[in-house]
């Protein structure tokens, strides 16, 4: 199947890496604003094909989309050091307003990925854009909190001594510093957290949580501090939403979607636990939260609700 990736910077690149290091697609389309950069990354990881899975690979335009089942959106700039999310709206949101209409013009079938930051807002502006041409809101995801809700598990994965694939908890909300980390809700096989802790003899006070909660909530900031960008993390979580996408697996994953009403915020577009399949969104899982997290959420869907209005009000 094809899968577009409209831009090629390190996340779009590497995204598509992801996509020929798992064979997830069978023909991948790199196009970016710098063709030679395009070019240069589509032949680069071409030429890694024989050590991987069998996928063509080629740089072209949006013409070339025609056929894409999906297209992965990175466009846009990077974000900077001690840079927040939010404080790149300003300066992707006119990036889509060219991106995002030329994609579905030679696409208008595909599911769109987006992985532009802030995520959450980038999202919510391709399913504005996108609803002119007809194309439901299930269709536009956003990346959103896959990565956060991965970075939890191998944490915690890490402290019981765990494979982290058998660790289940979620990460909801914002995919930032104001997204919610769902303890209440964690655990390990069947057994929730603090009975696993009893079983095995082990401790999870306060400061270990804090410090998993602080290592989650910062790690792209310690990331960026330490080279620049982070790439290869969610690289390989945009090639697994992919791979769920493509061969319709219906996986719950916490990815990021427009939402009617979150904890009384209304229109909002977070990250939830959903049901997500060939067709995009096929249903939100609302998780039940504790108390706590019910209210940390409901400040998290605030604060894109916040960052929306802003935008709307200085376009108008």
């Amino acid at each position: 199947m094809k899968v577009g990736v409209v831009g090629a910077g390190l996340v779009g690149s590497t995204s598509a890496y992801a996509l020929v290091m798992t064979g997830v697609g069978s023909h991948i389309v790199l196009v970016d604003k710098n063709r030679a950069r395009a070019e240069a990354e589509a032949n680069d990881i071409f030429h890694a094909v024989p050590f991987a899975h069998r996928t063509r690979v080629n740089s072209g335009d949006y013409s070339d989309l025609v056929g894409s089942r999906l297209v992965i959106v990175g466009a846009g700039v990077n974000q900077r050091p001690g840079e927040t999310r939010l404080q790149l709206l300003r300066r992707n949101a006119e990036v889509f307003r060219e991106v995002i209409p030329r994609v579905l013009e030679y696409a208008p079938n595909a599911v769109l990925l987006i992985v532009t930051n802030p995520v959450d807002i980038m999202t919510h502006l391709a399913a504005r854009f996108a609803e002119g041409y007809g194309i439901p809101a299930a269709r536009v995801i956003g990346s959103g909190t896959t990565l956060d809700t991965a970075r939890f598990r191998v944490l915690l994965g890490e402290w019981f001594g765990v494979d982290p694939q058998h660790v289940h908890a979620y990460v909801v909300g914002e995919h930032g510093d104001s997204e919610v980390l769902t303890w209440s809700l964690a655990s390990i096989g069947v057994t929730p957290l603090q009975e696993f802790c009893r079983v095995r003899g082990c401790v999870l006070d306060d400061t270990t949580r804090a410090r998993i909660d602080r290592n989650v909530r910062r790690a792209a900031y310690t990331i960026i501090e330490g080279k620049g960008a982070t790439y290869y993390g969610i690289g390989s979580a945009v090639a697994h939403i992919a791979d769920v996408i493509l061969d319709d697996h219906r996986a719950i994953l916490t990815v990021s979607n427009l939402t009617e009403e979150v904890e009384g915020v209304k229109g909002v577009t977070l990250s939830l636990p959903r049901l997500v399949g060939g067709d995009g969104i096929l249903a939100t899982v609302p998780p039940p939260l504790d108390p706590a997290e019910s209210a940390a959420l409901r400040k998290s869907a605030q604060v894109i609700r916040e960052a929306m209005d802003a935008l709307d009000a200085q376009a108008s």
